[in-house]
Parts: structure tokens; sequence; C-alpha cells
């Protein structure tokens, strides 16, 4: 029966997190059903952190894709309107902030990050 439970409590917080991501690319303009699709979800995540498309070979080398998502997720929290101690808080404790971002009053500025 604890397995059981523990199995559905599992299954409850994998769909809370894939509902999250799926609204957050709706909230960037990009399809939702996106999130969901492997590589094409990196995709997606390259253009809503509006950095060019070869950032997606970033994203698949090994140990380059740490840095390279690190940076990414600091590029989506500042398009979101969320500053850097936000952006750590996506890293570190994904699982809190990225439904906040999802579901919380954040909007998408689509215009360039800075270098």
């Amino acid at each position: 029966m604890a397995g059981l439970l523990g199995m559905l409590f599992m299954l409850a917080v994998v769909v809370f997190i894939f509902a999250a991501q799926w609204k957050i690319y709706t909230k960037a303009g990009q399809p939702g059903w996106g999130s969901l699709v492997p590589i094409y979800n990196l995709y997606l995540l390259v253009k809503i952190a509006k950095r060019p498309d070869w950032w997606i070979v970033l994203v698949l080398i090994p140990v380059v894709n740490l840095v390279a998502l690190i940076i990414l997720t600091f590029d989506i929290a500042k398009h979101f309107g969320r500053g850097s101690g936000f952006a750590l808080g996506m890293l570190f404790l994904s699982f809190i902030f990225y439904p906040i971002l999802a579901f919380g009053d954040a909007k998408y500025d689509a215009t360039p990050v800075a270098a």
C-alpha cells in the first residue's frame, strides 16, 4: 500500500512539473507540447532564452552543457523579469521556482538579452 501511495505521489509531482514546463513555454509564445518532446524542447528553450540556434549543440555536449544550461537559465529568468537570485533558485530548487515562474504573474519579454 505504501509503495502504491509513493508511486501515485511521484506521478503527481511529475505531472505538476510537466504542467509547469508547458505553461512556461506557452507564456513565451512557444507550443506547450514542445516541452514534452526530447531535443525539440531544448531547441525551444534556446529560442526562449533568445540565444542563437547553434546553442543547441552546446547543450548536447557533455560538461559544456552544464555551463550552457546555467547561462540559458539566467537568460530565461531575465526574459521573465526575474533577477539573478531567482535564476539561482531555478537552478538549485527548480521544483519550486519553475512552478512560481509558470503559474505566477511573470510576463515574457522577447527583447534580446544584452551581452
